[in-house]
């Protein structure tokens, strides 16, 4: 299975999949990360890799100690589907 990758770099979190690269793009202010869109290739959608991206996203922000902000409607219906990660929101 394969993990999610933070690329500094392009300020987004991959994953990648038989189809393209899922991404979850984002902005840093201090101590805050706003993740604004995040995309799954469409033949792979509904199909939980946008979950899987994002909760690798979500564990990214917990690790570096920031506070997350979900611009994206994904992100935000992820957080609101699993609590353990409302600790996050800024």
């Amino acid at each position: 299975m394969t993990t999610v990758r933070h690329n500094t770099k392009q300020r987004r979190f991959e994953l990648d999949t038989s189809a393209g690269i899922a991404v979850a793009d984002y902005r840093l202010s201090p101590g805050v990360m706003t993740i604004f869109h995040t995309e799954v290739p469409v033949p792979l959608r509904g199909r939980g890799i946008g979950c899987r991206l994002v909760k690798g996203a979500l564990e990214e922000v917990r690790k570096l100690g920031l506070k997350v902000v979900p611009q994206c409607w994904f992100v935000r219906e992820y957080i609101d589907r699993n609590p353990d990660f409302a600790d996050l929101l800024h």
